[in-house]
């Protein structure tokens, strides 16, 4: 009979009795088989003590709390507490592919495929730890393509001129900065005309927390600045280290007022980023310098894109990037 070591410190033994699989979890290995050893013989009245679907979750975010990024640990709690709540009051030795499958279906009704299969990713993920003989086969939605319709970038442009957002929004619409890249950007990340990006500010539970870290570790790069936000920055306070003090959701919510007062629809910050990569590919701009101004990774990029990256290339598709954007402020 062999104990296994659980996340959360406890240990775990599972049994059959009466062709039902216990899970029996104590504070040391010693106590844990003992306990399944006294159920195994009758020598104690056998009853459920496998923890809770909810309990697991706890778990298992608790162990991955200083690894994963705070986001990703709120995103956790938010996903358990709304999409799923009624597993969480189940047994995980009790829960079966039925359960799993049903609960899907429900949330089918009113979440959309990603958020599903967000949820799903979790219990997964939980399962394998504490159940790790349990292989789920659950059918989840199919996810949809969505064709969005982006505005005019020089009506978006027009509408954010001037205003207190237009270097944080230059820096996503014109740069490819993400919120928490923007928000995380000094005056000490910009040598001559080239930035570093290497550190965000992300919101959690109404917490500004800065790390030195980005999304992915392509998103760690270099990207040369143009003479208009370097400008932009250079007027702003000379004891003002960071490009903008604005939280995230102010900077949105600055946005949506200027858009919809100039009959701008449906664009968010991150939009400005989804216009960055269409520009790129109306330029006819090479997908390897596309990613890397961008940050973005997948596996054909990691396995064949970031092999090679020539600067003189690369100051081509700056150059070409540039050009684009100047050509509209000079019509404004």
């Amino acid at each position: 009979m062999k104990a296994k070591k659980l996340p959360s410190g406890n240990w775990r033994v599972q049994i059959m009795i009466d062709g039902k699989r216990v899970s029996v979890t104590a504070p040391t290995e010693d106590e844990a088989v003992y306990e399944a050893i006294m159920l195994k013989t009758g020598k104690k009245e056998a009853k459920n003590t496998s923890p809770t679907i909810g309990k697991c979750i706890d778990d298992y975010i608790a162990s991955k709390r200083n690894i994963l990024s705070p986001t990703t640990v709120d995103g956790y709690e938010r996903c358990k507490k709304n999409n799923l709540a009624e597993l969480c009051n189940i047994c995980i030795s009790d829960i079966t592919q039925l359960d799993i499958q049903k609960h899907i279906n429900k949330l089918a009704l009113t979440k959309s495929p990603k958020t599903i299969s967000n949820a799903h990713g979790l219990l997964v993920a939980v399962l394998n730890v504490y159940r790790p003989e349990f292989q789920v086969k659950t059918t989840l939605p199919k996810q949809q393509k969505k064709i969005k319709h982006l505005p005019d970038v020089r009506q978006v442009f027009k509408a954010i001129k001037g205003s207190e957002i237009e270097l944080p929004c230059l820096l996503a619409m014109w740069c490819s900065l993400r919120m928490s890249e923007v928000r995380g950007v000094k005056k000490s990340d910009i040598k001559g005309d080239c930035l570093t990006v290497h550190s965000t500010i992300v919101t959690v539970n109404g917490k500004h927390i800065e790390k030195n870290t980005t999304k992915t570790i392509e998103s760690t790069r270099e990207l040369r600045l143009p003479k208009y936000i370097l400008d932009l920055i250079s007027a702003l306070p000379q004891d003002q280290e960071y490009i903008t003090i604005l939280t995230g959701q102010a900077i949105s919510k600055r946005l949506n007022k200027l858009l919809a007062n100039n009959g701008i629809e449906g664009l968010s910050f991150h939009g400005l980023r989804h216009m960055n990569a269409s520009i790129m590919v109306a330029l006819g701009i090479p997908d390897k310098y596309a990613m890397e101004r961008g940050g973005w990774s997948t596996d054909h990029v990691m396995k064949s894109v970031y092999q090679h990256t020539f600067s003189k290339e690369r100051e081509a598709v700056d150059d070409k990037i540039d050009d684009f954007f100047n050509s509209i402020i000079e019509t404004l």
